[in-house]
């Protein structure tokens, strides 16, 4: 499979994008568990049908440490024990955050309250972001069909 266009090669496509990967990078100083900002990513790659941001974000969050069984049940956290109530606020977060034009009010305020009640105001902020930028990588890799299964640790951090 060939992607339909390389977005790095179109000089303003190219710059956008250096911006949102530079967000991206940032978050990693954030006081945001690495480990909930894989799940995450992973998460809402795996709704948006992102085949390239699930290849990658698999990938680091196994070369960070987590498991596969925690990785295999990310698209099941809610019947899945192997998650802190922590992140299984943050992968709701994810959830409504990226399906927002399926639920006419937006991010319902009980979820907005059950993250708040386990991640600080930076915690959440970062968490924001986070889901913004993902779904901003998942709809750029889906609409020019990036493909997957070549990526390797590392290689875009």
């Amino acid at each position: 499979m060939e992607a339909r266009l390389n977005l790095m090669t179109s000089p303003a496509a190219a710059k956008a994008m250096k911006h949102i990967i530079a967000a991206h990078k940032a978050l990693a100083d954030s006081t945001l568990p690495a480990a909930t900002r894989e799940l995450v990513m992973l998460r809402a790659s795996q709704i948006n049908g992102c085949a390239g941001c699930i290849d990658m974000h698999t990938k680091e969050a196994a070369a960070a440490g987590e498991t596969s069984l925690r990785l295999n049940l990310v698209a099941a956290w809610r019947e899945a024990t192997v998650f802190t109530d922590a992140e299984r606020a943050a992968l709701e977060l994810a959830e409504q955050g990226t399906r927002i034009a399926d639920a006419a009010g937006g991010v319902p305020d009980e979820v907005w309250a059950n993250a708040a009640k386990h991640y600080d105001e930076d915690q959440l902020a970062a968490l924001v972001a986070q889901i913004a930028i993902i779904n901003a990588f998942n709809r750029g890799n889906v609409i020019t069909q990036q493909p997957a299964g070549d990526y390797q640790v590392g290689q875009l951090h």
